[in-house]
């Protein structure tokens, strides 16, 4: 028995063999195979032609090679002391974007973008970098002018000037600047909305904002806000994000209020509001709407020889049993104003010396006056 195992072990070796070699064949037949392929798909493909950009593309990298030039980015500096030291140091504020506004060398941004600064460093989209001063602002309207120093300023292509009364919301819109530091960015989008209006703590709200889902960030303020036909129609001033980044709701100061404010910041410096000649208080207003019941601006102090004192207009007065109302302001031109930033934000569509009607209730008894304005302090 023994021999017989011997002999069939003997007998099957040569099989092994073979099947050995058939497996090394079909194993290198594979690998063949397989490397075949790769060396197929690793074959550059065939690249298509593009053919031609189709017309809106074509429009807008025209208005942005257009309007790039006129597009600057603005870095601020801030003169510190040290207290120990005495020693004073100029240490980097912040950067935003601004525009081109003349050949003067003027240069129009918001005023939150130099609020607090000392110093301004202006770089042209060519590289060209100069030191700027502040001509005027207006925190009212968030905007400031500042002026390129030196005598190499050349001015490059301006934007043109559209206008913002015509607006239609869904329109597309184009805004460029320099958001997170990214320099001449282009952003698409289209008026969500007209009309909007910020609040302004301690002054009148921003009011007949644009609206925008074009993305606008920090940085970004300052920047032009463009129509299709590449017309300045606003300049980007703000945004609501919980984040701090753009959530598709931007704002845009209107260009109507602009060609309105900066003329008058150029000149003289400052924007010179139309005023009726009375004051009032926010904080205090709403706790007087509250005690009331009336919705309206209580008038809290009558400027002597002010058109209010002329026109009869009674503050409220301070008793033993507290604040007895004098005149409450209900409307201007017929549209109702509830809040002092709402009314001093509605006189300023009006230039001063216009004559506005003011609906006033004393009393429990409506009257209506007519009043000119008068240039506010």
């Amino acid at each position: 028995m023994r021999n017989s195992l011997v002999g069939n072990g003997r007998t099957f070796r040569p099989w092994i063999i073979v099947l050995v070699a058939m497996n090394a064949f079909l194993l290198t037949a594979v690998a063949t195979l397989l490397f075949s392929q790769s060396v197929a798909t690793a074959e550059n493909p065939t690249v298509t032609p593009r053919g031609d950009l189709a017309a809106d593309e074509r429009a807008t990298i025209e208005l942005f090679r257009n309007a790039r030039e006129s597009v600057v980015f603005i870095s601020t500096r801030q003169r510190v002391a040290d207290f120990w030291s005495r020693n004073v140091y100029s240490v980097p504020r912040g950067s935003g974007s601004g525009l081109v506004w003349d050949d003067a060398g003027h240069i129009l941004t918001n005023y939150h973008v130099i609020e607090g600064a000392s110093e301004a460093q202006i770089q042209l989209a060519d590289g060209r970098e100069f030191s700027a001063s502040l001509v005027g602002a207006s925190p009212e309207h968030d905007l400031a002018v500042l002026r390129i120093g030196g005598a190499g300023f050349r001015a490059p292509g301006r934007v043109p000037i559209g206008t913002s009364e015509d607006l239609l919301v869904g329109q597309n819109v184009f805004a460029i600047g320099n958001p997170f530091g990214l320099d001449w960015t282009l952003t698409k989008g289209i008026v969500s909305a007209l009309d909007r209006s910020l609040p302004n703590e301690g002054g009148p709200d921003i009011r007949n904002l644009i609206q925008t889902d074009a993305a606008i960030n920090p940085g970004n303020s300052g920047g032009p806000l463009l129509d299709s036909a590449g017309r300045l129609i606003g300049i980007n001033t703000a945004i609501y994000s919980p984040s701090g980044a753009s959530a598709g709701i931007g704002f845009a100061v209107p260009i109507d209020t602009v060609m309105r404010v900066v003329p008058q910041l150029i000149a003289d410096g400052r924007y010179t509001r139309p005023t009726l000649g009375i004051e009032s208080d926010e904080n205090i207003n709403d706790r007087l709407k509250r005690a009331s019941g009336v919705q309206g601006v209580f008038v809290l102090r009558v400027e002597p020889g002010s058109v209010a004192a002329r026109a009869g207009l009674s503050a409220a007065q301070r008793t033993r049993r507290g604040v007895v109302p004098g005149d409450i302001i209900t409307a201007l031109n017929g549209e109702p104003v509830t809040r002092v930033g709402d009314l001093l934000a509605r006189l300023d569509d009006f230039r001063v010396g216009q004559s506005v009607e003011v609906t006033l209730l004393r009393g429990g008894d409506e009257r209506k006056a007519r009043l000119e304005l008068e240039p506010g302090g």
